[in-house]
């Protein structure tokens, strides 16, 4: 920070924070602290789910990670946030409104074009089910393999899941989907691939999913995938998860589940076996990218609190 003559120093996510507010101080330099996720809510998910581990109680710690959230929101110059329930949980822990900037994970116009494409189902073709990111179990990956299985028993085999991400407790899923009898044809695990090369496999998809459990973490951010989706042109089908289900529900471009609920899933994905039901609602989906939901937009309000944070953070000097 020194040797770049900083102005700003902006602590991407909360492990972060600590040492920008040090480095800020010494500098005197304003932080902000871009809260991509309600971290200390994500660390209490893999406790919950019962996949903590021994050194966990030190650097998962959901009680240490409150601390420490507390003590950086109070020495922060400003906070960004990616829904409107981030900063209002934020203010219920005695946050300024006026230290808030809601600004979405959203993708960039140009991702748009071209979409979304008409696609038919000929010969054998099947209902391609894509999700991008952590396989992790507060994510929902277990009703998705459990709702491909109620789908292939009720006669709808044409529906098959690729996944493209990691996570630790991945061999957990794969051995959920042999037990089901799902092979690499009917749940195809791809791991983690470069961005594009991700982005590229899900536009070939015909639905992206989002089955994350509704619990504080999912009701108090929302994920990349989702802009992610509609930007590609394929409709969504998330659970109800509250910013997910806000964004859906007034732009048209997906359907929503029960949180948790597998047989609830399987219908949402049946909903959309008939590629004309698709199209119409990717469409929906991109339309809603190009007027609201882009990077062109957000970034024009980030540069907004840049600009504010360095202009006090000079004043201060």
């Amino acid at each position: 920070a020194r040797e770049v003559h900083a102005d700003l120093i902006i602590a991407r996510d909360l492990p972060l924070c600590p040492t920008a507010i040090v480095v800020g101080r010494k500098l005197q330099i304003p932080v902000v602290l871009d809260m991509a996720e309600n971290y200390p809510a994500m660390m209490q998910d893999i406790w919950t789910a019962g996949r903590h581990r021994a050194l966990d109680y030190v650097v998962r710690n959901p009680r240490l990670t409150r601390l420490v959230e507390a003590y950086c929101i109070k020495n922060v110059a400003h906070i960004i946030t990616v829904v409107d329930a981030s900063s209002q949980r934020l203010e219920g822990l005695g946050v300024p409104d006026s230290h808030l900037t809601v600004i979405s994970n959203t993708p960039p116009l140009s991702r748009t074009l071209g979409r979304p494409r008409e696609r038919t189902l000929e010969g054998s073709a099947r209902v391609t089910v894509a999700y991008l990111g952590l396989l992790e179990v507060p994510r929902g990956l277990n009703e998705l393999i459990d709702a491909i299985k109620i789908l292939h028993d009720s006669g709808h085999k044409g529906f098959n899941a690729r996944l493209i991400g990691s996570g630790r407790v991945e061999a957990l899923f794969h051995e959920r989907a042999r037990h089901h009898g799902l092979d690499q044809n009917d749940f195809e695990f791809l791991g983690r691939l470069p961005h594009e090369e991700a982005l590229a496999i899900v536009g070939t998809a015909d639905i992206g999913v989002i089955p994350h459990h509704a619990n504080e973490s999912w009701n108090t951010t929302i994920p990349n995938k989702l802009f992610d989706y509609m930007s590609l042109g394929i409709p969504v089908v998330s659970s109800n998860t509250r910013p997910c289900e806000e964004v859906l529900v007034k732009t048209g471009a997906g359907r929503v589940f029960r949180s948790g609920d597998a047989s609830d899933l399987a219908a949402a994905l049946l909903h959309f076996e008939t590629p004309s039901v698709r199209f119409r609602t990717a469409t929906a989906g991109v339309a809603a990218i190009v007027e609201r939901y882009n990077w062109e937009t957000d970034s024009a309000k980030l540069e907004e609190v840049v600009r504010g944070a360095v202009e006090v953070g000079l004043k201060g000097r």
